[in-house]
């Protein structure tokens, strides 16, 4: 039996016009096909098991210090209506903290869209009876599925808030990637009154797949492979992870028909998070960090960095040199990653762990100034 959002999809404009006109192909077998996709999308979200996730995932999360920043947008937003959040994506640990950085301020759940990759065994269980996480075909070509997913997006926004990752999947290098605009498209086209986008970035002092994720060059693997080598280097893992998000966009103020309104927007978004982005000492230390190099000559490159980065009005932790730089080396020697030998110089020992954390910043500084990790 199909449920209320699904009956509303069949009924949207878009999905009625492809199955009146579906290349030829018989009506019961189009629908059919909408009717799996629409029975893969949905989903259901129990606030209080969602709630009480805190406790069985207690090793893992009490390792990560929850930060925020401008949360009071959020609490104004969500007071006048629809919320759309629209993040970067570093880590698996992104679709925990940052919606746990809403509970942690009184801030109604929203619906997560996710790989459909994760949604194998028990932990796919878990998105799709728990956390309310929506099952997301990246690379699917058929017309069927695409009209389906823009229909049931716009349906789900009526009822309740949406966040999704604009780059698709995570950042295997460390940079921001380009936008993808399938999952903000379907969202504009949805008729809620009030709905507005807010642009948030999530920044962690060392990524908890920071030896993974380099090595991969964008190549999937198992989830169950990755899971276990997380629980590896999860061993000693301490961090802090900053959420900050921006002023709150209209989506009133774009024409989901223009093609041109919606890369505006989905590269407004983009430029945004890049300035939300905590700048936090890893960063500097990498993007500043030679194959061997003193601690004062890495000060002085650290503090020449954020000059830099003070100019153009990126969210720095700290503007303190020597700090940041005290505090960026020691996190990453006690992750392996570079060496703190006698005379207080630094040796780089994982030289490609290194370059993903200058990667994380490149958006806001010259390349040139990324590659003193290469």
């Amino acid at each position: 039996m199909l449920d209320d959002i699904s009956q509303a999809v069949l009924a949207h404009e878009d999905v009625a016009r492809y199955l009146r006109g579906a290349g030829g192909e018989p009506d019961s077998e189009v629908r059919g096909r909408i009717e799996g996709y629409l029975e893969e999308l949905r989903t259901t979200q129990r606030y209080s098991f969602y709630r009480a996730l805190k406790h069985p995932l207690y090793p893992i999360l009490r390792k990560v210090e929850r930060l925020h920043e401008n949360i009071q947008i959020v609490h104004a937003a969500t007071a006048a209506g629809r919320v759309i959040y629209v993040s970067d994506h570093k880590s698996h640990l992104d679709y925990l903290i940052e919606p746990l950085v809403l509970d942690d301020n009184g801030v109604r759940p929203p619906v997560i869209a996710a790989g459909i990759n994760l949604f194998g065994g028990p932990l796919g269980l878990l998105h799709k009876h728990v956390t309310g996480a929506i099952p997301i075909r990246r690379n699917t070509k058929d017309p069927a599925y695409l009209v389906t997913l823009k229909a049931y997006v716009a349906e789900l926004l009526r009822r309740r808030d949406l966040l999704f990752y604009m780059e698709g999947g995570r950042s295997y290098t460390g940079e921001l990637k380009a936008p993808k605009t399938g999952l903000l498209h379907a969202a504009m086209q949805a008729s809620v009154e009030a709905l507005v986008v807010i642009p948030m970035a999530i920044a962690y002092d060392l990524v908890l797949e920071d030896h993974i994720l380099p090595h991969l060059g964008g190549r999937h693997q198992p989830f169950s492979r990755e899971l276990a080598e997380m629980v590896r280097y999860a061993v000693g893992y301490e961090s802090r992870a900053f959420v900050t998000f921006g002023p709150a966009i209209p989506v009133s103020n774009y024409d989901p028909s223009s093609r041109r309104d919606i890369m505006n927007l989905a590269h407004r978004l983009r430029d945004t998070i890049g300035r939300l982005y905590k700048v936090l000492p890893t960063a500097l230390v990498a993007a500043a960090m030679r194959p061997s190099i003193t601690q004062r000559q890495l000060e002085e490159r650290v503090g020449a960095l954020i000059e830099t980065l003070r100019a153009t009005g990126a969210n720095l932790s700290t503007v303190n040199p020597a700090r940041a730089a005290s505090e960026g080396t020691n996190l990453l020697a006690a992750r392996g990653i570079i060496v703190i030998e006698r005379g207080s110089r630094f040796r780089v020992r994982q030289r490609t762990v290194l370059r993903y954390y200058a990667r994380t910043i490149q958006h806001l500084v010259a390349p040139r100034r990324t590659s003193a990790a290469h």
